[in-house]
């Protein structure tokens, strides 16, 4: 069975302006603290470069956290892993299958049902309508919303939405797992469950990649972080928990694989 990887090189994601005639403007981002960089194309249209020459590897075993400040290239680095954004230079290789958190509540039709969205959402993931089947009972089951599910979806609370999403995307099997900050949805019960099969999802995952402005979570969750600026790697190290700084007793209970 091959084992899961990513494995980039030099990669460069650039978002093009093609009516920007504020120079003032662009003179102005160009000072900013967030964001990406900002240049001309061949056709001197005005570009924002948010991934500049990236080049890193994941490897199985891995939890990795994305650190750096709001605009740094955190979410657009996750989306270019899930294939949201095709970089314009550089090398991408992927290997196993992909779970995205990043967007939970994405693609869910108000119109159909909460079953009938369990359906569209299995077939956007590539799922066999006899494997959609299979999951359907305990996905509903999950979701705590009995006959809702027979109501279409417009008719639901915003949090009943999220419990369905969230239901639906954590009921896959993936090797490798993207997410966006830590979800938590729902009351405090559900959230209680919610927290345990978000657990269970990251540690049957072979690669886990997260992106977070919360370092405890980073500590907790995560082998090695990576801090970008600009969409630029400027750090790449591993994670070193309280319990293992130097002159502290290792935590036996924890088991490490960072590259």
């Amino acid at each position: 069975m091959m084992s899961s990887s990513i494995a980039a090189e030099g990669i460069v994601v650039e978002f093009p302006i093609y009516e920007n005639s504020h120079r003032s403007l662009k003179k102005a981002v160009l000072n900013l603290t967030t964001g990406g960089r900002i240049g001309q194309d061949a056709g001197r249209h005005t570009i924002v470069r948010a991934l500049d020459e990236l080049s890193f590897k994941f490897t199985e075993g891995e939890r990795i956290g994305l650190i750096g400040h709001n605009g740094s290239g955190k979410t657009t680095l996750l989306r270019t892993l899930t294939g949201v954004y095709e970089p314009v230079r550089g090398k991408l290789q992927v290997r196993g299958r992909i779970a995205s958190l990043l967007d939970v509540s994405m693609g869910l039709d108000p119109d159909a049902t909460g079953f009938e969205n369990i359906y569209l959402r299995g077939i956007l993931d590539g799922l066999k309508p006899a494997r959609i089947r299979s999951k359907i009972d305990e996905i509903a089951d999950f979701s705590d919303l009995g006959d809702y599910l027979n109501l279409p979806v417009r008719t639901y609370s915003s949090g009943m939405m999220l419990r369905l999403a969230f239901s639906m995307s954590t009921s896959i099997e993936a090797d490798i797992l993207i997410m966006d900050e830590w979800l938590s949805v729902g009351d405090a019960d559900f959230k209680a469950k919610a927290a345990q099969r978000l657990e269970a999802l990251v540690g049957n995952a072979s690669i886990v990649v997260v992106a977070s402005h919360e370092p405890a979570l980073v500590e907790r969750v995560c082998t090695r972080k990576i801090s970008l600026e600009h969409g630029k790697i400027v750090a790449d190290e591993p994670v070193v928990r309280a319990d293992e700084a130097p002159g502290s007793q290792p935590a036996s209970a924890v088991t490490r694989s960072a590259a």
